[in-house]
């Protein structure tokens, strides 16, 4: 019974040391080495008061990759997820071979494009469809007293402002657009 608990105590003390020295089992990631401009644009990013906050947390797993750290280190250190570490780790080094002048350091830390149809009304049409819900429907000779989702997406289309709109959709920009907080703040 003894030499059970000795030899957990010893298997204790030995990942204990281990995560004090740095050195972890398994696979090492992948060795981030900034240049010199990419290093003061990461530093310069982490230290400016209206970056993102998002921004920042990426940058800063860039620099301490570049300081050696492994992404378990840097999810502690910077209380993220090992995942979230990897993430950032692995997208940066795919964009090794870019050069600064093509893709600067911001961009490379912005999100990826989100998968999904892109939006097919511009945010002029957008305002032109606030515009008219904000209008009595008597003034584009409708007999109604408040808009409803079918007689909004007809006089869009009659307006020219979009070609296809479906009632149900023009109901959704219209409670969008009088319950939004800045949209009602602004007119």
């Amino acid at each position: 019974m003894q030499g059970i608990l000795e030899r957990a105590k010893d298997k204790v003390i030995r990942t204990q040391a281990r995560k004090k020295c740095g050195k972890v089992k398994g696979p090492q990631p992948a060795k981030v080495e900034l240049s010199l401009n990419e290093k003061q644009e990461l530093e310069a990013i982490t230290r400016r008061h209206r970056s993102a906050q998002q921004l920042v947390v990426r940058a800063r797993i860039v620099l301490l990759a570049d300081e050696g750290k492994n992404n378990e280190q840097i999810a502690r250190e910077l209380n993220i997820t090992v995942s979230t570490a990897r993430l950032w780790r692995n997208r940066w080094l795919s964009f090794a071979g870019i050069a600064l002048a093509d893709l600067d350091v911001s961009e490379r830390l912005e999100d990826a494009p989100r998968p999904g149809k892109p939006a097919t009304i511009t945010a002029e049409q957008l305002c032109q469809i606030i515009a008219l819900a904000c209008e009595m429907p008597l003034e584009a000779e409708r007999p109604i007293s408040q808009w409803t989702g079918r007689e909004l997406a007809d006089e869009i289309k009659k307006r020219h402002i979009v070609e296809h709109i479906s009632p149900r959709h023009a109901r959704r920009l219209l409670k969008r657009g009088i319950s939004s907080p800045t949209v009602s703040a602004t007119g």
